[in-house]
This record gives structure tokens, sequence and C-alpha cells, in this order.
């Protein structure tokens, strides 16, 4: 698979959302999920993302996490070549969601991921969702002392907007590598922090890149010229949507959900399909 960069790191131009794989009424089996992160590691992805809230219950934070480390424990190929980004600061409650910035909180959240993981330092920790109770720069002011503690690797966030993402930049520096924003055909609004990051050499994450879970025919309802594209090439429109989010910056790197080993593998295929401008300009 062709590479892109995040921080010093080379990896591949198409990354894992693990997320469907822990979510209530829609999870598989651990069997699976455990084949659903091989057969994305053996497409060449070398990105996994996941978060301690990504859990079907508040009861079970870090489920994800242990599927995921689980996975590559059991896999044959060579784990250090696998950057694992992790999130902290979007809790889970009884009754749904909430989120947590103080930096009190972050130190926690870390150690239990890293726990979790099953790693002495996360690869790459990411402030999940800011929090409008607590100053944002006491929220990133965490994410440097858990960085300069050892604990992480490479630090990024996580819905941010540019001034956000200006503000972590000037606190963290290098420390700094990516952001993670939602950004589909469907949902484009995050243009301008795609260009903030090309600007300050940040890799930019799309989460739900087709647009989320259960909502990825709409490519099909949406946009013709999706599937004409994709017929025309003989490929998915989900392919076709990738290579899309790929052609607009060297700095994007889709992250797609997939919960079975055949979706993630049409997903990778992505990477290796080069649409002409003409192409690109028809899908918008």
């Amino acid at each position: 698979m062709t590479t892109r960069t995040i921080g010093d790191r080379r990896v591949g131009a198409i990354g894992l959302g693990a997320m469907p794989m822990s979510v209530a009424g829609h999870m598989p089996d651990e069997e699976q999920s455990i084949r659903t992160i091989h057969a994305a590691l053996d497409a060449g992805i070398t990105l996994i993302d996941t978060a301690d809230a990504y859990t079907p219950s508040h009861e079970d934070v870090g489920h994800n996490e242990r599927l995921v480390a689980r996975a590559l424990s059991l896999w044959g190929g060579n784990t250090a070549a696998v950057l694992v980004a992790t999130k902290g600061g979007h809790t889970r409650t009884p009754g749904g969601w909430d989120v947590d910035g103080s930096p009190a909180y972050l130190r926690a959240a870390c150690d239990r991921s890293l726990k979790a993981l099953g790693v002495d330092s996360i690869g790459l920790y990411q402030h999940h969702r800011p929090d409008p109770k607590v100053p944002y720069e006491e929220t990133i002011g965490a994410l440097k002392e858990l960085h300069d503690a050892g604990k992480i690797q490479f630090a990024g966030i996580s819905n941010a907007d540019p001034g956000q993402i200006r503000l972590a930049h000037d606190i963290l520096g290098e420390r700094l590598v990516s952001v993670q924003n939602e950004y589909s055909p469907r949902f484009r609004s995050s243009e301008p922090e795609i260009d903030v990051c090309a600007e300050l050499g940040l890799a930019f994450l799309p989460w739900s890149p087709l647009g989320g879970i259960g909502r990825t025919g709409e490519l099909r309802e949406r946009n013709s010229a999706f599937i004409e594209i994709a017929d025309a090439h003989g490929v998915t429109p989900q392919q076709v949507c990738l290579a899309w989010e790929l052609a607009r910056s060297p700095v994007v790197i889709p992250i797609p959900g997939a919960s079975r080993p055949e979706t993630i593998v049409d997903s990778a295929a992505a990477a290796s399909l080069e649409l002409s401008a003409e192409e690109l300009a028809r899908l918008g």
C-alpha cells in the first residue's frame, strides 16, 4: 500500500476505524472482529484508530482498545510497524455520552488506555472532543505532560476547529501530529481544518469518511457520479469516495470503519485508485 506521514512515521494511506466492532446492536462476535483487523493488516493497513469510549456499554470502557490489543497479539506479522491511535476525553455515561477535558481526567484516562492496550507508551494519543467547561489550553497542556512523561509518543486532537488546531500547535509544537475530524461527501464542513493541517504539516484523519455506520449506501443515493465513476473503474463507490478524499490533500489519511473483513479489504484497495482531474471535478 502507498504510505503517508504522521509525525515521523509512515503509515498506509488508508487506516482502519475500529469503532464499529464495539457498537451495541451492531457489533460482531470477537472472532469476526479479529479476522477483520487481521484482514486490514494483511492488506497493508498500518494505522488502527480506537478510543476508550468505543464500548457497547458505559460499564465496559476500553472494550475496543482491548479488542485491538488482542487482535495484534494474535497476528503473525510485524506489529512494530502498526501505529495504534486511541483517544480520551469523550466519556460514556448510563445515558449516553459526555466530555471531560480536565487534566486530571486525561491523565487517568491515558493510564487506563495504556493498560487496555497492554503497552508502556501509546503510539498516538488524541484528545477526543473539546470540553466547554475546561479551557482548551489546559486540556492540551495535559497532552504535553503525557508526552513529556513518555506515556505517549505522539499527540493528536479531534473534533477541533482551526483556532483550536493553531492553539494546540502553539502549545505542543512537534508533539502534535494529527487532527481527526468528520469528513465525507455528505459532511464537507471540515475543509478549513484540512487546509490548516496542510499548512502546519499535520495529518488529517477523516472519521466516518464513508458517511457513518449504516450510511455508506447514501453514496449511491446522493451523488450518481460516485456510481458512474466506480462502474468505469470496475470498483465500488466506497473506493471512489476514499480515493476522492486522498486526492483532497496529501495530509489526508481516511480511517473507514469496518466490522467485516471484506469491507476493510475493499476500502484498502482505494489507496491504489487514481482519479483523473475530470473525475474529481465531477465529484465536487
